[in-house]
């Protein structure tokens, strides 16, 4: 088990240079279709062709674990609530069990806040290499005024935030306004600096897959390092019909121009069964390099806890109670 759960949970990364975007294509934007009824075919029969069992699917959801980005997005969030979902970062299993599947060192992606808790979370996360993710620009409508969203990614780099969470106006793509939409996001992007910006589709209120996939690549276009589901507040988020939309736009963004774009799925994914369709995939459709977290990510807060269930499950053949496994 030791060597199986170290293979998959640190599978070696390989660097990749920043996507530094390119002009806006229209042509390509126009060109792009979406075959409903095949990808959802697809996605359908992804449940029966991949599945892993025993300590094969321990491995995997160690590698679930080193991906998500463990999140608090609430109206109520309170700074001693991000300090103990820092602290769940940084130690996510149980010691015991972490001992007897030969793991050590494991943590999650990154730690996830509204913009107002990055020092929080960055102090909290001090001595770690567990980037802190800022919600920014209006989250989650965008519908406030550019200037301010443009300023609230300025607040949240300057608090030591190394990853922006951006949302992109939907009207534009409702609206198929693909320059207002690269125009935006490349400002954005230049707005980020150094960090890394994930563009928020919103894909639930895009109406058609089509709309998924232009949106997608014109993000990509205009320099966007992930493109991201959902902001989890909307009434449909992460599903394995969109994400394989997105991650195919991902493969011939790579295919035309060479660079690699992340991809994050968010919100609704809350059980290990779902992580490891999620897996499956990423494996299937992009391969190994998409199994790390400077390429793919979980937006999740309660995808941890079940995971660890399944974990001791495995370890005892019991499960345990789930308040036994509390994000804080």
């Amino acid at each position: 088990m030791t060597t199986l759960s170290t293979a998959v949970a640190h599978l070696p990364q390989v660097a990749h240079a920043r996507n530094p975007g390119m002009p806006l294509d229209l042509d390509w934007v126009a060109s792009v279709q979406a075959n409903t009824s095949a990808i959802e075919r697809r996605a359908a029969s992804l449940g029966g062709r991949r599945s892993v069992k025993k300590d094969y699917q321990a491995a995997w959801l160690l590698k679930a674990i080193s991906l998500i980005d463990l999140t608090t997005l609430s109206g109520d969030d309170t700074w001693g609530r991000v300090e103990r979902l820092c602290a769940k970062a940084r130690q996510p299993v149980a010691p015991w069990m972490l001992e007897k599947l030969g793991m050590s060192g494991l943590t999650v992606g990154a730690v996830c806040v509204y913009h107002d808790m990055v020092g929080t979370a960055v102090r909290a996360l001090e001595g770690t290499n567990i980037p802190v993710a800022a919600v920014s620009t209006g989250f989650p409508a965008g519908l406030s005024p550019f200037h301010l969203r443009i300023a609230e990614i300025g607040e949240s780099v300057r608090a030591g935030a190394k990853e922006i969470d951006i949302v992109i106006s939907r009207r534009h793509v409702l609206t198929q306004n693909w320059q207002a939409l690269y125009d935006e996001m490349r400002e954005m992007r230049e707005a980020c600096g150094d960090a890394h910006v994930k563009a928020i589709l919103a894909t639930g209120e895009l109406a058609t897959l089509r709309n998924v996939a232009r949106a997608s690549l014109v993000c990509m276009m205009a320099g966007a390092d992930f493109i991201k589901t959902s902001t989890g507040k909307e009434g449909v988020n992460a599903t394995l019909p969109v994400s394989l939309t997105m991650i195919r736009a991902i493969r011939d963004y790579q295919d035309r121009t060479g660079f690699k774009v992340g991809y994050k799925p968010a919100g609704g994914i809350s059980k290990a069964k779902d992580a490891l369709l999620y897996l499956a995939l990423m494996k299937d459709e992009l391969g190994h390099p998409w199994l790390q977290p400077d390429l793919f990510r979980f937006g999740a807060s309660s995808l941890l806890g079940d995971i660890e269930r399944q974990l001791e499950h495995h370890l005892t053949g019991h499960y345990s109670a789930a308040n036994r496994h509390a994000m804080g």
